[in-house]
């Protein structure tokens, strides 16, 4: 990531590539996107472009990177949570979180996902995020089995990639993929494979169907 400029002026300007980035990147697609065009509709000149950024590829590396530290939300799945209520709770928040920012960052996160099949740098992005938030479920799972509520056979490190990537896939099919979920749904059956994967009573857990 480029070093970011000193002056308010200049993190203004800054900002604002960054934002058009976004735009054209969502409209054109990585390959497709030019930095005329982006330069253009952050009103500045394409010289003014290499001034902040050295390409385009350093442009859209730091965008994906900012997008997919929106995404890492449903980190705090049982922080103080002594009951299975609160457990449930979380988790179920926890994922509808997710999804909602999966969702709002759609458009982008397509043209991520496609990039990260070829790019390093941008396929690293994504594995730092993965990284860091396999940290954190573990680290959730870890208090439900001290607090006697999850299945203490279960390793930790292992359940956490597969939750993870469970709701990363699910959210991808939906919002990517094009296939047709209700959205309240998907989260109350995310939370309940979630929990039950945990060994979690569910016996009054929410149920939409």
């Amino acid at each position: 990531m480029d070093s970011g400029p000193r002056s308010p002026k200049g993190r203004r300007t800054r900002a604002r590539l960054l934002e058009a980035g976004k735009a054209v990147f969502e409209r054109d697609g990585f390959l497709q996107a030019r930095i005329t065009d982006i330069a253009s509709r952050a009103e500045v000149s394409h010289g003014s472009f290499y001034h902040y950024f050295e390409s385009k590829e350093a442009l859209f590396r730091e965008i994906a990177e900012e997008v997919e530290v929106r995404l890492v939300s449903m980190d705090d799945i049982a922080h103080d949570s002594d009951r299975k209520g609160d457990a449930m709770a979380r988790i179920r928040a926890a994922n509808r979180s997710y999804l909602l920012a999966y969702r709002r960052e759609a458009k982008i996160m397509r043209v991520i996902e496609e990039v990260s099949r070829y790019d390093q740098d941008v396929r690293a992005v994504r594995t730092k995020r993965d990284d860091y938030l396999g940290i954190r479920l573990e680290s959730a799972i870890a208090r439900l089995q001290a607090d006697g509520l999850a299945d203490p056979r279960i390793d930790k490190r292992y359940a956490a990639m597969a939750l993870g990537g469970m709701v990363a896939r699910f959210a991808e099919t939906m919002f990517i993929g094009g296939w047709s979920y209700d959205f309240d749904r998907a989260v109350e059956q995310l939370t309940l494979l979630w929990a039950n994967s945990l060994g979690l009573d569910t016996g009054n857990a929410r149920s939409d169907g």
